[in-house]
């Protein structure tokens, strides 16, 4: 197991994009993947693509972002890339509606966003458990809901 104890940097950096490239040119640039979710974690343990466990443990003034470089030297890189956010959308058909979809949603904890007139909820699991508790809330009225996962600005 990799022990990571600190970032290298920014892949699109000018130091280390050049020394990327060409270990790319190598296949020998591994990827993992963190979900949205886990970005904001400092201590993780996790599988690169490549199958190589990583046990990240970071300092508290360093973050997890896409692109961010764990480890490199002449043979290999190993890069963070975030997994694509997917997002509930919620369009309320009233004003009662949209502030009792606002209580249920800060009760529930989700984690949301909001888009004009939707409430936006980021998606940390299946959709339908997302819907199941919202099913007994509104019967008989109606929300429009759709899922989105793309270009979100976090």
């Amino acid at each position: 197991m990799l022990h990571i104890d600190h970032i290298v940097g920014d892949r699109a950096a000018p130091d280390l994009h050049e020394r990327i490239h060409r270990l790319e040119h190598r296949d020998a640039v591994d990827e993992v993947t963190i979900a949205s979710a886990d970005m904001a974690r400092r201590r993780l343990r996790i599988t690169t693509a490549g199958g190589e466990e990583l046990a990240i443990a970071l300092p508290r003034d360093q973050k997890l972002f896409d692109g961010a470089v764990l480890a490199i030297d002449e043979t290999r890189a190993i890069v963070v890339r975030a997994e694509v956010e997917r997002w509930l959308r919620l369009e309320p058909r009233s004003i009662a509606d949209a502030v009792e979809l606002g209580y249920h949603a800060g009760n529930l904890h989700w984690r949301v966003r909001f888009e004009g007139e939707s409430l936006l909820v980021a998606l940390e699991g299946p959709a339908d458990a997302y819907y199941a508790r919202l099913d007994g809330l509104f019967s008989g009225r109606a929300i429009k809901s759709s899922i989105v996962s793309e270009g979100l600005a976090a």
